[in-house]
């Protein structure tokens, strides 16, 4: 039995999930903003990708080592927040440069010490998955695409429901799977609907 009951190995499985959903979505998205996207907009896009990334893959890691009894390699899960919110917030940023028809520069630095608390990267990653849903909306609004408005406003809503759960977090199996089936759902209608801009940008 590890130390955290609530992980178990197929959760730890399943955690990569939307990891993976993320990753093709971001693709797409890189794919089809290169030539539509100042290049320190794009910079962002990208910086900010790789960075809510690899804290996906950070935080599945760690759950599948934990699960495994190999080792609580606490760096792992401690470096989620700090990646992922301020990834999110620069994904977002670099799409309202897109649309605001200017080329700017920002400087993210990120430490990945023990913080008492998640809470200020909790606000960063809902207002920067928030915003990035809501940028998405009006490009799919410009494209007169019905589907993918009605798929980032799922993925929206589930993403402010991650950011709830995320203060509510305590470490139950319950709580676990929960979580990981919002995140699931959220990233899978993002993908879906980067998938329909995609097609229409083609």
């Amino acid at each position: 039995m590890n130390t955290y009951d609530g992980i178990s190995i197929p959760m730890a499985i399943v955690d990569l999930i939307p990891v993976i959903l993320f990753f093709m979505a971001a693709l797409l998205l890189l794919k089809d903003l290169y030539n539509k996207l100042y290049k320190g907009a794009y910079a962002l896009l990208a910086t900010g990708s790789i960075m809510v990334l690899t804290g996906g893959i950070f935080k599945a890691l760690w759950k599948v080592l934990v699960a495994l009894g190999i080792c609580d390699f606490r760096a792992l899960d401690i470096s989620f927040f700090p990646l992922s919110g301020v990834g999110f917030m620069l994904v977002f940023l670099s799409l309202v440069g897109s649309l605001r028809k200017h080329e700017g520069s920002l400087l993210a630095v990120v430490a990945v010490p023990e913080f008492t608390s998640n809470m200020p990267f909790v606000a960063l990653q809902v207002v920067g998955c928030a915003g990035m849903q809501i940028m998405l909306m009006l490009i799919a609004k410009k494209m007169k695409a019905t589907k993918a408005i009605i798929l980032f406003v799922i993925a929206f809503i589930t993403m402010l429901g991650m950011g709830y759960l995320s203060a509510k977090f305590d470490d139950t199996s319950s709580m676990h799977w929960m979580a990981q089936g919002t995140n699931i759902i959220s990233n899978l209608a993002l993908y879906l609907g980067v998938r329909i801009l995609h097609k229409n940008w083609q």
